[in-house]
């Protein structure tokens, strides 16, 4: 078994609370900003939507990307585990809320069909940063 340094020193995932400001007569906005809530310069910025709701996507994990996630619609639902077996839940259903995923973790996402998914990103995309194989996750310690 050969070791992957890229996956040691793995940060832990967390949510975290946004400040939205206005009011419900004219509406919110909520903006984020390196590094003082980004935890990371961000080199890439995706979202995900109309996703059917009996569809569960991710099934990966990356070996140096990190996310910072918001549900800006919708609810979305993530399982991650660690290499070593820990299993955590998370569930972003209010654009004030956001959930950092460092890497390393195995996710998997189920969204209510009018989820929208922003996600910024610490890399560009790099098909040789995803993990698609479970076994080979769970044995690259």
């Amino acid at each position: 078994m050969s070791t992957n340094k890229s996956l040691t020193n793995i940060k832990i995932p967390y949510l975290i609370d946004l400040t939205p400001l206005g009011s419900n007569e004219i509406g919110f906005l909520t903006a984020v900003e390196f590094p003082a809530i980004v935890p990371f310069e961000i080199k890439r910025v995706y979202w995900t939507y109309l996703t059917p709701q009996d569809v569960e996507r991710g099934r990966h994990a990356h070996k140096e990307l990190e996310q910072f996630i918001v549900a800006v619609a919708g609810k979305i639902e993530f399982d991650l585990e660690s290499r070593d077996g820990k299993f955590l839940k998370y569930t972003l259903d209010n654009p004030a809320k956001a959930l950092y995923i460092p890497k390393g973790y195995w996710r998997t996402i189920r969204f209510t069909s009018d989820a929208v998914l922003l996600c910024l990103a610490s890399l560009k995309y790099d098909k040789d940063d995803y993990i698609r194989d479970y076994n080979e996750f769970k044995n690259a310690i």
